[in-house]
């Protein structure tokens, strides 16, 4: 079985034994974004993933916004699943930019990354040297390999959503919108795609947005839930 959950900014709680006790052997848990595990690269997360590499399923995450994209960069990079990979344990991996997977007989496109809202554009450096954000490569290389699967997959887990979802939940909410490159391209990909269902975090919420696309925070779901569209739900 294959699970999805939301951002976990590194704390050690929501890898509980007893926060995933739903999770059995050889089954698969991603969380989009924000994993935080790997970050001061220091003797308390080694110790922390240590923990995890005993668990008898496979531990994976998409990057977010708020990684160190410097300690990542330097973990080996392996193939799993058909897709690259950086290995941090023997069943820990950080799904990377742009590449599909087969996972328990199912077809998983990811995009990590995103635009991070606290970060000031009139003060600090050029978007394009920022790592949060993917380059465009990456967002050809996604493109690649979807051609080759002919645009057809099961899942996609990307950090952000689609532009049309994001500015959906943030008119909600009272926010100011802002238009990227990413937005754009994912929008792209939901018109060229054929796919069951979209997982996202960073937007810090539970819910189902339509039948298709699904915002997670703090919740673990099954890729075969069946909650209907536009539900909050809970544990």
């Amino acid at each position: 079985m294959i699970y999805i959950t939301g951002d976990i900014h590194g704390d050690a709680e929501r890898l509980s034994k007893t926060e995933l006790s739903m999770i059995n052997k050889n089954d698969t848990l991603i969380i989009c974004g924000d994993f935080g595990f790997i970050w001061n690269n220091d003797l308390k997360e080694t110790q922390i993933l240590n923990r995890l590499e005993k668990r008898k399923y496979n531990i994976c995450f998409i990057d977010g916004t708020h990684e160190n994209f410097n300690v990542l960069g330097e973990m080996p990079v392996a193939i799993w699943n058909g897709g690259r990979v950086h290995k941090i344990r023997s069943n820990v991996f950080h799904l990377m930019r742009g590449q599909v997977y087969e996972i328990e007989g199912k077809k998983i496109f990811t995009m990590g990354g995103g635009e991070d809202p606290e970060y000031d554009l009139h003060e600090n450096d050029d978007p394009v040297t920022r790592k949060e954000i993917p380059t465009a490569q990456e967002m050809l290389t996604g493109v690649s390999n979807l051609e080759k699967h002919e645009y057809k997959v099961d899942y996609i887990i990307t950090h952000e959503p689609p532009a049309k979802i994001r500015d959906f939940l943030l008119l909600s909410e009272n926010k100011t919108l802002r238009v990227t490159a990413l937005g754009a391209y994912l929008d792209e990909l939901s018109q060229q795609c054929e796919f069951s269902k979209w997982f996202f975090g960073s937007m810090h919420t539970d819910k189902f947005i339509t039948d298709k696309y699904v915002a997670l925070f703090r919740n673990i779901i099954s890729t075969e839930n069946k909650l209907q569209s536009g539900a909050v739900f809970s544990k």
